[in-house]
């Protein structure tokens, strides 16, 4: 593996070296093979949501289009950066370039917003579901939806222009050894060869500030729905609103939980041990859930779910 640096004619890298998983060659290999059995699987998973929703009238729902959309972003989420991660496991250059460091960052970055404005739009569907049933066929129309979702990927695409923009700025002249499986913001910060306080309290405040107003969104609209679900005197209809929220919850707890612990104090630098682990949840293991968690278990999915393979067949 190459751990020199590498400098263009005016002495700033040109390229990065991404540390990944230093260990033995059979570990990494080993790590090659369970990564990839996990993002194929994970592709398979939310493919098969966006199938089910696009070949079921019965799904052509606010909710389920919202899902639909969710899975497709979760398989643009994955493929940002478990890809490079896999090349570099069985690479002996583990290189990355510049320009393509950036955009790692940026692809990454924005699907991540993106997908805690997606969680909030959800919730807030469930909201209007549960607490105003009365008033959910006017208030979320197939127009709304539809400029919910335009909103959701307009939104995250543009959220993290600013620290883009401010890293691009940012002097490389080495090292230039990202010890991370992919180009995150704190250990490129960590690489600068001049203080930049500014522009790490800038990125920190952006990238906090979307993780913080969604979630605390997300527990205003659910304590809503959970004072309202308690006050329904059908134990069934406590237990079907339990349980379609209870399933956007436990990804709202995976995504968030992880999230927070990395994203908070982006200028640290510290990503050894648990906190690439930390990383590597949430940006693998968090996509792979989802679908089990999501729709698997909805009565609705798994029929359409099992028309959509009978037709294939």
């Amino acid at each position: 593996m190459r751990t020199l640096e590498t400098t263009n004619i005016s002495g700033f890298v040109n390229e990065f070296i991404l540390l990944g998983f230093p260990c033995r060659r059979e570990i990494q290999i080993l790590l090659f093979v369970v990564f990839s059995f996990i993002y194929l699987l994970t592709l398979m998973g939310n493919t098969s949501i966006i199938c089910a929703v696009w070949s079921s009238q019965k799904l052509h729902t606010p909710m389920y289009i919202l899902l639909a959309n969710f899975s497709f972003l979760e398989i643009c989420y994955v493929s940002s950066d478990v890809p490079i991660m896999l090349a570099n496991l069985i690479s002996q250059t583990k290189s990355i370039s510049y320009a393509g460091c950036l955009l790692q960052f940026y692809f990454f970055s924005s699907m991540c917003a993106a997908e805690c404005l997606f969680l909030s739009v959800m919730s807030f569907d469930r909201f209007i579901a549960i607490c105003r049933p009365l008033h959910y066929p006017t208030l979320m129309t197939h127009h709304v939806c539809a400029q919910f979702v335009i909103f959701c990927w307009v939104g995250g695409c543009l959220w993290l222009l600013t620290p883009l923009t401010l890293i691009s700025q940012v002097p490389f002249c080495g090292p230039n050894t990202i010890d991370h499986f992919f180009c995150d913001l704190a250990p490129l910060l960590a690489l600068s060869c001049a203080p930049i306080p500014g522009i790490t309290l800038t990125c920190g405040i952006i990238s906090s500030l979307i993780i913080f107003l969604t979630f605390l969104y997300i527990l205003g609209t659910y304590f809503c729905v959970l004072s309202t679900v308690l006050q329904v005197p059908s134990s069934l209809g406590r237990h079907k609103a339990f349980s379609t929220c209870g399933s956007h919850l436990a990804v709202v707890s995976l995504f968030y939980g992880s999230l927070m612990v990395m994203y908070v104090s982006p200028g640290s630098g510290d990503y050894r041990g648990i906190q690439k682990f930390v990383t590597l949840f949430y940006a693998l293991a968090t996509p792979f859930f989802n679908p089990l968690i999501y729709s698997f278990q909805n009565k609705d999915m798994k029929e359409a779910l099992k028309k959509f393979l009978y037709v294939l067949q």
